[in-house]
Order: structure tokens, then sequence, then C-alpha cells
């Protein structure tokens, strides 16, 4: 085999081509980077948003949308009453009936648009990742902000605090505190007074019902109470499997991200193979040199796919670095919430994987077209 000195050397024979390999791979790689912790912060803030435990109950025919669904406000109580194990703390049983609003907020006079949640204090019992950060629990002409709704709103992190105003339906809010739920889409939510919500949207009926159950394995108690009261118009998802259906609905989204990637990698793919064969096509007759002296083809080959190897780790580690300053920890909203850029381990993996595959297998074309011609035409070549 050829030393490994000789792959060096040659790599940095011709700086300019040095960099363009670097830069091709290190485009590649970061694009697999983006693309990959998009779809993974995206699907990972959507499916942690359900709790197993807690089951939502929906109108009949709305299971895909929660804001377009209607349920009688007495519905509330008759699920309390007529549903076996819901769990109860503090003789308070853990039932939330909620409403579900997507409208325009204006702050500073800025027109935002954003999700509200009308809640009362038993919204704390159902979603108990949910704590109060600063501030306190709203009271009627309040409002209590999720910790990224800044972001969902498009404003900055300063006109959002405690204290501050903004107007929903001609009607001036101040915020009376700021909530936390790690990694999940209710971080993005405004919640308020329940009543006040229905009263300025003027709806006379709740979006959802949640409940949150002792086991998960008591939702055929919940099930059966929504066939028999069929006078209410329920149906019952669990949580978990409602925002699993979200996942897959923004499914066409993350596929539509991995498709751009793909084509233009495909297009930083295409120009790195030209160069290969420009580079490598003015060595053949060095090529064919070390051939005559004793080397086979196939330690010429290992060689120059060494050389691609190395251009393109290094391009790898690029991209890691950049990927760490430009992406690690970038909120990125979406229609229903907030996730997170994140540069997880396996993340880092199929992007060094990718480098490795990249490095070897394109290297193998031009590499392997320029070893073809028989060694008399490859030394008398120019």
């Amino acid at each position: 085999m050829l030393p490994f000195s000789y792959a060096v050397r040659n790599l940095i024979r011709d700086p300019w081509k040095l960099v363009q390999k670097i830069g091709g791979a290190a485009l590649v790689v970061f694009l697999i980077f983006s693309a990959a912790s998009f779809n993974r912060g995206m699907d990972q803030v959507l499916r942690a948003s359900g709790t197993p435990q807690n089951v939502i109950l929906l109108g009949a025919g709305s299971e895909e949308s929660v804001e377009r669904s209607e349920v009688q406000v007495q519905a509330e109580e008759q699920v309390t009453a007529g549903v076996r194990g819901i769990e109860v703390r503090l003789d308070a049983p853990s039932v939330s009936g909620e409403v579900h609003y997507m409208g325009n907020v204006f702050i500073e006079g800025e027109k935002s648009q954003g999700l509200l949640r009308g809640v009362t204090p038993a919204a704390f019992e159902v979603h108990r990742e949910v704590r109060i950060v600063e501030g306190a629990f709203p009271r009627p002409g309040e409002v209590l902000l999720g910790r990224l709704a800044w972001h969902g709103l498009g404003v900055p992190v300063e006109s959002l605090e405690v204290g501050g105003k903004l107007i929903f339906e001609s009607q001036e809010f101040t915020i009376s505190g700021i909530f936390e739920a790690p990694g999940t889409v209710m971080e993005s939510e405004i919640w308020m007074d329940r009543t006040d919500l229905m009263t300025l949207v003027q709806r006379d009926t709740l979006s959802c019902v949640v409940v949150r159950l002792e086991s998960s394995e008591d939702f055929p108690e919940v099930d059966l109470f929504t066939k028999q009261r069929l006078d209410l118009e329920l149906v019952a998802i669990r949580e978990s499997e409602y925002y699993g259906k979200l996942a897959q609905f923004y499914g066409p989204i993350r596929g539509m991200t991995w498709l751009t990637a793909g084509l233009v990698a495909a297009g930083a793919i295409f120009g790195g193979l030209n160069m290969l064969y420009a580079a490598f096509s003015s060595r053949i007759r060095e090529l064919a040199t070390l051939q005559t002296v004793g080397f086979s083809r196939v330690a010429v080959l290992v060689s120059l796919i060494q050389e691609s190897l190395l251009a393109t780790l290094i391009g790898t580690l690029v991209a890691a670095f950049l990927a760490t300053i430009l992406l690690e920890g970038i909120n990125v909203p979406f229609s229903t919430g907030t996730f997170r850029l994140t540069m997880t381990g396996p993340i880092v993996l199929l992007g060094l994987g990718s480098g490795i595959i990249l490095g070897a297998i394109g290297a193998l074309p031009p590499a392997i077209r320029c070893l073809k011609a028989p060694l008399p035409v490859a030394l008398r070549s120019q």
C-alpha cells in the first residue's frame, strides 16, 4: 500500500481545490444536520406534548383538530361524575374543560397570531408539566404566557414581560405571569380565564374536556362513557395519540425538508464529482507511474479514496462546528407551537456517517475511470 503521507501531500498540493472539496462536503453534511434536527425537533415536541394518562374528549367528527371541536359546557361535570378511574388530588378530580382558539393579538401595535387557551385552575391538574415560573395564575382581564410565546408571536421577549399589555378582540389584558412546559407545544400558548375567552369570541361551548386517569389502562372506561352518552356527542382519544396524529399530519412538511436538503446536496455532490474527475484526470501519468514501479491498482485506488476521505471528514468537522454555532438551541415556530433544534448524538453520527460515505463512494467513479486505461496509454497521456 502507498504511505498515508502520499495522500496527505497530494491533498495539499492544490490549496484552492482542497478548499472546494472541504466546502462542498461541509455544505452537504450541514444540510443533513439541518434537516435531521428540524425533523427530530418537530416530531419530538409533538409527541412529548401528549401524556399517556391524559384523555381528550372532543366533539364527534373533530378528532383531528381541537380548535374546530365543540363540546357542551355541562359535559365537564357529567364526565367527572360518570367516569371511573379519574385521578383525584386534594379531593379535586383531574378534569379540565378548555377552549382552544387561534386568533390575532396586538402587542405594542403589532398584529400577531397566536393560540389562546381558555382554562380554569383545574388545567394544572391534568397538565402536570406546566409550572408558573414568574407571576401568578390569570384572573379576569389577565393572561398567562408560555415561556416561548414571544417567539411564536414574532415579538421581542422584552415586550411580553409580567405586567405588560396585549390586546385581544379590542380588550386590553395584563400579563399576570410566565409558565414553562419543557418540550411541549404549550410553551408557545397564551392562557387566559375561560369565561373571558368564551365571552370575547362569543362561544357557548368548550373545545374539549381533558381527563387525567389514575392509569393509562383505564382508557376503556372513558371510551365506554362516550359510547353510552350519545346525547353529548363525544369521542375519546388518548392525548399521546392525538399529538401523534398531529406529527403524522406534519409529515409532508418534514418530507419536504429532506427533499430540499437532498436536492441541494445532490447538486453539491455532482459538482464534487466533476471536480474529482478533473483532479484525478490531470494525474493519470503519475498514477500509471506508481503502477509501473510496483504498486497495484487497488493500492492506488485506496490512496485516492484516502485523499477524498480526508477532505470530506475535514468538511464534516467544519459542518459540525457550524451546526453547533448556528443551529443549536434555535427556536423554530410553526402553527401549533415552537420547537428547538438540537444536535443530539444520533444526528451527529448521521452527519459523520454521511461524510464517510460521501468521501468513500464519491471518489470511486472518477478513480476507477482514471485507472481503467492501459499502462502504455496512461504513461503517454498529457
